[in-house]
């Protein structure tokens, strides 16, 4: 089931900033700040369009992953330009990770394309953790991801005081007010980073200052209470836009925040 984007949202939050009073300069500029995303959840008919959990199908000749594999994704059944990203147009989208803190920084074996009509075999992975709980995710919807208010405020103001952000977490609960009710997503491409502590961008951008614009999150795990290594657990994978166009997955910045 994959449900149209939320076209009107933005009209809408305009109106609800300026019954507020929210300063129209600072509404622009929240809306100026999002990015679509791809949301994906459990619930839905049609067949899967993101696996989660249990052993990959890998090629042959390609290696046993170091991490568990946490999601497959069928690109054949995203809409084309999904979450406004590059995405290879068919074959499945591997992603791996350790749910912990110390997967961090360039992985080279996080993420992997198995292109359509690849002869592949089940393969199990040598990790101490995983496999993963199996979980079929059905439903996916597309809609502009808000960015952190704290990201949002730092970025918008400098040396930004209680006011401003006071005034960002009003933005964000207008622009939550007429959202309307989206089901609670497990896995999503594209959108804003989730913060639990660190921005995983600001992350690996402070990593790799030379070319610090052109990362963007690619994937984004919200682990389930299964996982008991992480406490309400994120795992983000982050890669150069430039990387994600010539399909150089072996550049992947993996991050883990609880």
């Amino acid at each position: 089931m994959i449900d149209d984007w939320n076209t009107d949202r933005v009209g809408r939050f305009r109106a609800e900033a300026a019954s507020r009073g929210l300063p129209a300069e600072d509404a622009e500029e929240w809306i100026r700040s999002l990015v679509p995303g791809a949301f994906f959840a459990p619930d839905g008919d049609g067949p899967p369009l993101v696996s989660m959990g249990g052993h990959p199908s890998l090629p042959e000749g390609v290696p046993a992953p170091a991490y568990p594999l946490v999601a497959s994704v069928d690109c054949a059944l995203l809409p084309p330009d999904t979450a406004g990203l590059p995405l290879p147009a068919d074959g499945h989208l591997l992603f791996f990770a350790d749910p912990a803190l110390d997967f961090r920084g360039q992985r080279g074996e996080a993420v992997l394309h198995v292109p359509a009509g690849t002869p592949t075999a089940t393969r199990r992975t040598d990790s101490d953790f995983g496999p993963f709980e199996p979980q079929e995710l059905r439903r996916m919807w597309q809609h502009l991801s808000p960015v952190d208010t704290d990201a949002f405020t730092e970025t918008r103001w400098e040396d930004a005081d209680d006011e401003q952000y006071e005034l960002a977490g009003e933005l964000e609960d207008a622009w939550t007010h007429v959202g309307g009710s989206w089901p609670t997503w497990t896995f999503a491409l594209g959108g804003h980073p989730v913060v639990r502590n660190d921005d995983p961008l600001l992350v690996a951008r402070d990593d790799a200052p030379q070319d610090a614009d052109d990362w963007i999150p690619l994937a984004t795990w919200r682990c389930p209470q299964e996982v008991r290594e992480l406490d309400s657990g994120v795992i983000t994978w982050l890669i150069r836009r430039a990387d994600l166009t010539a399909r150089r997955f072996d550049r992947v910045y993996g991050y883990v925040d609880m």
